[in-house]
């Protein structure tokens, strides 16, 4: 079977340096004895050495032609491949409820969608490793304060610790992308509950950083309707300060003070 071709419309950029792979295949390694979920295999260039680990591995692939290519290079472990969508998988049937590692040379244009998943699944996923382009993975891990601190940030930040590991230039891969990629690491916290509610957090969140530039007594308007908040809600000393200015714990209080508001209007 000829190698595969890889594909504009998945994002395909199919790793060619050896030693790269290992290197990022050894990220699980903070994770030991768990079982790994590698998403979008394609050739098993980075499936070789997770083999290795002595551990369970299954790997998720959405391409039928990297599907058929992994049976015929890895038939020892067919009914370990799985030709399907990660992102509409059901994550507790994979290893029947068990947690487990997450990895990969994640597609860029979906990586975004991906640790969204993780998020929802984070009980199952203590630990999540692998590739990404780098400017994200600069948004993952940076700290407030920062330009790159947003969405991402916060919202990973609350469950996991973030670790921006090493970056890895386009020549190693075919085709090369066009942008610097980077591999990261991202544990588990000891959080179990956030002391907020979760989807109003998720909402005050993405509504302030649509509006990075604005103080958030500008961009929280918008959360509220009718009369607004009681008066001295705006008088807050949060309210003059931008959103990547904010920690984790910081937005967490906003969170309750947003919901304190819309439970009395």
């Amino acid at each position: 079977m000829k190698q595969v071709k890889p594909k504009k419309n998945l994002g395909q950029h199919f790793l060619t340096d050896l030693s790269i792979a290992s290197r990022i295949a050894d990220t699980v390694d903070a994770c030991p004895d768990l079982p790994v979920l590698e998403v979008g295999p394609g050739m098993g260039v980075l499936t070789q050495f997770l083999v290795k680990k002595h551990r369970p591995v299954k790997v998720v692939e959405i391409d039928a032609e990297s599907v058929a290519w992994l049976h015929e290079h890895f038939s020892f472990m067919s009914s370990d491949i799985i030709g399907e969508d990660f992102l509409r998988m059901d994550l507790t049937k994979v290893f029947d409820g068990q947690p487990f590692v997450l990895t990969g040379n994640y597609p860029y244009d979906i990586s975004s969608q991906i640790f969204f998943k993780m998020l929802d699944n984070r009980d199952l996923i203590p630990c999540c490793t692998g590739m990404i382009q780098r400017e994200v993975a600069l948004r993952m891990a940076s700290a407030p304060g920062s330009k790159q601190y947003g969405i991402l940030s916060v919202l990973i930040q609350a469950w996991y610790d973030v670790e921006y590991l090493f970056t890895v230039e386009p020549s190693v891969f075919n085709p090369p992308p066009k942008v610097q990629s980077a591999v990261i690491r991202m544990t588990r916290n000891d959080v179990t509950h956030l002391g907020c509610d979760e989807q109003l957090f998720k909402r005050v969140v993405k509504t302030v950083f649509n509006q990075r530039r604005k103080m958030l007594r500008v961009s929280l308007r918008q959360m509220f309707s009718g009369r607004g908040p009681r008066e001295g809600f705006y008088e807050h000393p949060y309210m003059t300060r931008r959103p990547e200015q904010l920690s984790i714990s910081e937005f967490v209080e906003l969170t309750n003070m947003v919901g304190e508001e819309l439970s009395e209007a």
